[in-house]
């Protein structure tokens, strides 16, 4: 999949350019019917699939007060979206700038900068452009004029409830991680780039990778069996997310590691994911470093077990 940042940089000769738009958090269910849709038309018409997303949640824009944490980081959105069929990823840097443009004015600038758009396919209550001024009836009314098709799909139900991202933030945040994968149509897992921590996990004879995630969805407090996954491999994992309450001055910031069963070397600077499959037990305050010790030796036993 070829990655662009400006509809302009797609050279489609005399092809005919299918598109998706969305943030597409979480690639979910209905996000990928939009996106079959897309790649149903370009294989149709010997075109090109592309979809269209953003490289933050607007709301980081234009409401920060209601910015959500997300589901994917944009590097796994995009690796998801790749493995659908897309063609072309327009990755659109959303600052205040691009929040101030009209919905018309973002459609009549696709319609020139790719020259032959053939669809548009979205979510049937999408809503994009300043003031949220474009919908399915705006790209309805253009299509007429500027000669292109245009699909805007129901949202896809499951156990009778709409498919949403805030639904599956909902449900990761609850600790349903299955259902949160339900929803997903995929394993649920978290991503981030392997950062220094202070190397507590190697003194207790278990070295850990610490996960950067800011701005990311995070599962609850507790120790957890996982799958860690990077450079196309899987390994067994047990990862703590908290606050670390049995050290004497804990950090009081989230902290997620990663202690692989079957790895050992540098992972610094790797986006590294973890697929869960079960939670061990919850956030415990110990007695001591020892006893802490001892029971990440129960942890891992306990971990094996569920494997």
């Amino acid at each position: 999949m070829n990655i662009i940042h400006a509809a302009n940089e797609l050279e489609p000769g005399s092809r005919r350019v299918c598109v998706a738009i969305g943030m597409f958090d979480g690639v979910h269910l209905g996000h990928q019917q939009v996106i079959r849709q897309t790649i149903e038309d370009a294989r149709q018409h010997e075109g090109i699939a592309v979809a269209i997303t953003f490289d933050c949640h607007p709301n980081s824009v234009v409401a920060p007060e209601r910015n959500p944490p997300l589901i994917y980081s944009l590097s796994q959105r995009l690796r998801v979206i790749e493995s659908l069929g897309i063609d072309v990823a327009l990755s659109i840097h959303f600052d205040q700038a691009f929040s101030e443009i009209s919905g018309e004015q973002f459609i009549r600038a696709l319609v020139r900068d790719f020259r032959n758009l053939h669809s548009l396919c979205v979510g049937s209550a999408f809503t994009f452009g300043h003031r949220r001024s474009g919908n399915v009836e705006l790209l309805k009314r253009l299509g007429k004029e500027l000669l292109f098709m245009v699909h805007g799909l129901a949202s896809v139900s499951l156990d009778g409830k709409v498919v949403s991202s805030t639904r599956i933030r909902e449900a990761i945040r609850d600790g349903n991680l299955d259902a949160a994968s339900q929803m997903l149509g995929r394993t649920y897992a978290l991503a981030g780039r392997v950062i220094r921590g202070d190397q507590l996990g190697r003194q207790l004879g278990f070295p850990t990778a610490n996960l950067e995630f800011a701005g990311l969805v995070v599962p609850p407090n507790g120790v957890y069996a996982a799958h860690a996954l990077f450079g196309g491999r899987q390994h067994r994992a047990v990862v703590n997310i908290g606050l670390r309450p049995t050290l004497q001055n804990p950090a009081r910031q989230l902290q997620i590691e990663v202690h692989l069963l079957d790895f050992s070397g540098d992972l610094y600077d790797q986006e590294l994911g973890i697929a869960f499959v079960g939670k061990l037990r919850g956030e415990h305050r110990f007695p001591s470093l020892e006893a802490l010790r001892k029971q990440i030796e129960r942890d891992i036993e306990a971990a094996h077990a569920l494997f």
